[in-house]
């Protein structure tokens, strides 16, 4: 059996580094006979990576001929399936799946997040993705957009693989971003560009500041995105008062034992929540897009966001309030988590379930 997978891949993106390093591990643990292959931005990197096949998602010969080797055919995980960042990345995916149909390859929809999607982009999913054998999502909201739109197709709600994400049993040494055992309690800080984001990029320093003068929690900021992180990083740090630190990109495991060791997150990116969550440490979200609602509804989380982009940036006296919320309920959130993480792995195992199930069809 040989499966071509389609998402964000290539591009350096930590929280799609996360769930490609989870779906070739998973797929292997599974299905140690199946071929991989994977349409990357860098293909030769991502074949050395992780020692599968890999053809250049940039050529569209290439990509047609990897459908015609394939049995199955996977769109993502990650957010494919929505015009929001672009109406050409929603042709681009949707593109992927309707020649994959048309050459009549079992298709799935996995792990995706759907939408948001406007009057056009729900007209290219519904008629592209026409036959589309099965779907998997990463929540409630997404399952019901996709089974509306595509209503011959089985959809069913799991939730993201990066929750069953393993850090390397060896340990990571962090003294060389100062986040060594003597260093102290810290906080970790992932912000991303977003449409106002000035305004509540305010917040964030206000939060952080908080955090180090009235707990003695020091943040560090990560730049999980890389460079444009890093600079919506440093130009939120420079509104603080306190001293936070920017750290250097850093990979997969070594993000994972950063997040694994905080005291508490305040995120925007989803793949930091996702794993702060995995690891049961209490955060504050910032939901930039559906997705980051979706997950904190989905973990029944019990505190509010921080700020929600194009609402009107909380007062100073809401996020200190917010903010010793955090850190005084810190175990009971952790407690939290945690009893929830247990039924989201089983979700995000069913992705794999699924699979199986199409392919033995």
């Amino acid at each position: 059996m040989r499966v071509l997978l389609s998402g964000y891949y290539g591009f350096g993106n930590l929280g799609d580094d996360a769930l490609l390093d989870v779906i070739v591990r998973r797929l292997r643990e599974r299905f140690p006979q199946l071929q991989l292959e994977v349409l990357s931005a860098t293909p030769q990197a991502t074949a050395k990576a992780y020692g599968i096949d890999s053809v250049s998602r940039w050529q569209w010969r290439s990509v047609r001929e990897a459908i015609g080797r394939a049995d199955v055919v996977l769109s993502g995980g990650g957010g494919l399936l929505q015009n929001a960042t672009s109406l050409r990345s929603l042709f681009y995916y949707a593109a992927i799946l309707r020649d994959a149909i048309r050459a009549k390859r079992k298709t799935m929809v996995f792990a995706q997040s759907i939408g948001p999607l406007d009057a056009i982009g729900r007209f290219v999913v519904r008629r592209s993705c026409r036959g589309l054998r099965r779907a998997t999502v990463r929540d409630e909201r997404s399952r019901a957009l996709l089974a509306e739109l595509l209503p011959q197709t089985p959809v069913e709600r799991t939730s993201d693989p990066v929750f069953l994400y393993d850090a390397p049993g060896e340990r990571v040494d962090l003294s060389g971003e100062g986040l060594g055992p003597e260093s102290g309690a810290y906080a970790v800080v992932s912000v991303r560009k977003a449409a106002g984001l000035r305004d509540g990029g305010r917040a964030v320093a206000r939060a952080v500041d908080r955090l180090a003068t009235k707990h003695g929690i020091r943040a560090a900021f990560v730049p999980l995105g890389g460079i444009p992180d890093a600079e919506i990083s440093t130009a939120i740090i420079r509104e603080c008062a306190s001293a936070p630190v920017l750290l250097p990109e850093p990979d997969l495991p070594k993000a994972a034992a950063i997040l694994r060791g905080a005291r508490v997150v305040i995120g925007m990116r989803l793949h930091a929540l996702i794993l702060a969550a995995r690891y049961a440490v209490p955060f504050l979200a910032i939901p930039y897009d559906p997705k980051v609602e979706s997950l904190c509804d989905d973990l029944q989380y019990p505190l509010e966001p921080l700020w929600t982009p194009g609402q009107q940036r909380p007062s100073d006296e809401a996020v200190d309030e917010l903010v010793d919320r955090l850190v005084a309920q810190r175990d009971a959130l952790a407690t939290h988590l945690a009893g929830q993480v247990e039924a989201v792995r089983r979700l995000a195992e069913r992705n794999f379930d699924v699979l199986d199930e199409l392919m033995k069809e």
